[in-house]
């Protein structure tokens, strides 16, 4: 609410403003939380003024127990220097789901993930690297040494740590060449770590950088080349909506964008179906 009747204008710190904003946003919840399939979710872009009072909302709206997370997205990757206080690089995306039923999606391994699996015994099982036996979580049981057979050596777990598993499981990945010596055979045991037997991709985490997500700059020439001159302010990259569509529908997924803007959402939808053969509806 920005203006009385009478056209005078209503103060940013005026109660009517506030009010006015929860019950704009209060309906528009219950609406989305009735169109959401019982597998659906809801993502919600909001800067540091209303987080607050938007998380509490949809604590109301959607149930406490239906909060996913509350990510950062690095949308500035310079400063403003302008910034009487802090500069703003970061907003949040609120997520929730409409019921337990909704499932994550692990998000791709990428090139640089995967380039870490380097060597090959040519055993048949692939790429793999060399990864660390033991663990931070000490037991007992797991505290024993390991011969190095080419050597004789024994090799006891750093302090304070055990090795991940007993003896007998280690002796057998040392008869299938699991464990690995180093390079000259002469080193202490680590684990080889099989590309083909790690999970088929990245859990994601609450911090969305603009290398994975994109940044406001690149969504202003985005939509630059699709209208000349920008005709908001604050629109949104493709590889965002992107990396949400990703995270959260399967590729026979039905998304709703409420604030169609330019079509960002409808533009990523469709790029990922191209990438993917996915028939998702936007």
């Amino acid at each position: 609410l920005t203006q009385f009747p009478d056209g005078s204008p209503v103060p940013k710190e005026h109660p009517l403003r506030h009010s006015y904003w929860l019950s704009f946003m209060s309906k528009r919840l219950e609406l989305a939380k009735n169109l959401l399939s019982d597998k659906g979710v809801i993502f919600i872009s909001i800067d540091d003024n209303e987080q607050a009072n938007l998380k509490l909302l949809c604590d109301k709206v959607f149930g406490e127990d239906n909060f996913v997370a509350n990510a950062m997205w690095h949308k500035n990757y310079a400063s403003a220097n302008d910034s009487k206080t802090f500069s703003s690089v970061l907003d949040y995306i609120l997520i929730y789901r409409k019921s337990d039923k909704f499932l994550r999606n692990l998000l791709p391994r990428t090139e640089k993930q995967n380039q870490l699996y380097k060597y090959d015994s040519k055993d048949g099982k692939g790429l793999w690297r060399p990864d660390n036996l033991s663990v931070r979580t000490y037991s007992a049981n797991y505290d024993y040494p390991i011969t190095n057979p080419n050597t004789g050596i024994a090799y006891n777990p750093p302090k304070g740590r055990s090795w991940m598993t007993n003896k007998e499981k280690v002796e057998q990945w040392i008869a299938e060449t699991r464990v690995y010596f180093g390079l000259d055979g002469k080193g202490a045991p680590q684990l080889k770590r099989y590309l083909s037997e790690v999970q088929q991709g990245v859990v994601p985490t609450t911090y969305w950088s603009y290398e994975d997500c994109g940044h406001n700059d690149e969504a202003r020439r985005e939509v630059k080349m699709l209208f000349g001159q920008p005709p908001f302010d604050s629109p949104k990259p493709t590889k965002l909506i992107m990396q949400i569509l990703r995270l959260s529908a399967s590729k026979f997924s039905t998304i709703l964008d409420f604030f169609a803007g330019s079509g960002t959402t409808l533009h990523a939808t469709m790029k990922l179906n191209a990438e993917d053969g996915g028939t998702r509806q936007c």
